[in-house]
């Protein structure tokens, strides 16, 4: 667990704790928590709210989130590991490591068909699985399209199913776009949590534990929650509109992602979306990124994974690109602040998940933050601008 002892600061954070609990009082998050960094000094930590509403149990920092998609920071930390144990390289082609992946197929520009095909001009290379720019789908945010309902009726994103199963299910998929030439937020990060299981022959959650929550102390970070700890688990809300993020009103729906999650030992192990962790935990993680003591990686490592990797005027986005917006190695880069952005956060590297956990480091303003929420269909809501906003605006 990271250390929560707070340093003096003269920043003022009533303004950030207003509008967290203007949140919580509107009705958009049950409860929330937040924690401010400034290098790698903890600033400012709090929680509003309640973690279940409905039994009036109060937020508290040791409590525990569905981390989603946060997960795959720890996903891309741990290849970048390996690469610097020089046993991968980024632009490595996959199928040195997963032979299933090599020889891939490309949909054809306006397809009707996954018959409808070309063969991919270059492989995919572990750049590209970092950076969401391999051709992959995900069956998740892309409704409509084929490879949409390709993965849906293949059961790619299916729990029951061990990563190597997934592969397999991979292998006679076609791409979406050629390797490298565009953005699409996808099952690469699961993919990556099996080229860790392959390289370093461990299964994916030990390695994730010698390598990463052990040495950070990151004791409440993993696949499952322990019986004695489960009432730890923050509940789950959904909000009242999909298309209208700040219309109030919260319902609780306990059996997302399914009934069960986290009770027993995953089949699957989401690299991209399937732990469990606490504020401070997360804290331990961010700080180990930020140079200035012990750090996870490397320094020439981490300013690597915080550039931006794709090709010049490609951007990431939801669900339409974000002019701006570029994706670094398992995260985004701000390379300029869009209309919700704090105008000083160029150079930001973000990301978050579905359930409302964001977290962002800034290294040219020596800033990061955390914000946990859990909130169903909650990645870049409102309420993680208004935390940002705040911040920036302390430290101006």
């Amino acid at each position: 667990m990271s250390d929560l002892t707070l340093s003096p600061t003269r920043l003022d954070f009533a303004p950030l704790h207003a509008a967290m609990q203007e949140i919580v009082d509107g009705e958009l998050l049950a409860g929330v928590s937040s924690a401010v960094l400034q290098g790698r000094d903890l600033i400012d930590l709090h929680c509003t709210g309640w973690a279940d509403r409905e039994q009036q149990i109060a937020l508290r920092p040791d409590h525990l989130f569905r981390m989603y998609s946060s997960t795959k920071l720890i996903t891309s930390c741990a290849v970048l590991l390996l690469m610097e144990d020089g046993k991968l390289g980024l632009d490595d082609p996959i199928e040195r490591f997963i032979p299933q992946l090599g020889h891939r197929q490309v949909l054809r520009p306006g397809a009707t068909s996954l018959g409808d095909t070309e063969p991919a001009r270059s492989p995919i290379t572990v750049r590209h699985l970092l950076t969401h720019s391999a051709g992959l789908g995900y069956g998740l945010l892309d409704p409509g399209t084929l490879l949409y309902q390709a993965f849906i009726d293949a059961g790619v994103r299916d729990h029951t199913t061990s990563l190597a199963h997934m592969i397999d299910l991979l292998e006679s998929l076609p791409l979406a776009f050629h390797p490298g030439t565009s953005w699409e937020y996808s099952i690469a990060t699961d993919v990556l949590g099996r080229l860790v299981e392959v390289v370093s022959g461990q299964p994916f959650d030990v390695f994730l534990s010698a390598r990463i929550f052990k040495p950070l102390g990151m004791v409440d970070t993993g696949f499952m929650i322990p019986s004695a700890q489960r009432s730890r688990l923050v509940a789950y809300y959904r909000g009242a509109s999909l298309t209208k993020p700040l219309k109030p009103g919260l319902t609780r729906v306990d059996d997302i992602p399914y009934a069960g999650a986290f009770e027993k030992a995953a089949t699957r192990l989401s690299g991209g979306g399937g732990l469990v962790s606490t504020l401070p935990d997360t804290l331990a993680l961010i700080r180990s990124l930020i140079p200035g003591g012990p750090t996870l990686l490397r320094p020439e490592t981490l300013s690597l994974m915080m550039q931006s990797h794709l090709p010049q005027g490609v951007y990431t986005g939801f669900p339409k690109p974000v002019i701006g917006k570029s994706f670094g190695l398992g995260g985004a880069v701000s390379l300029s602040a869009s209309s919700i952005d704090p105008p000083d956060s160029v150079g930001e590297f973000q990301w978050g998940g579905m359930a409302g956990t964001h977290w962002w480091i800034n290294p040219r303003r020596g800033l990061a933050g955390i914000v946990m929420g859990q909130r169903d269909t909650a990645f870049w809501h409102p309420f993680s601008f208004a935390m940002k906003q705040a911040v920036y605006q302390a430290a101006a």
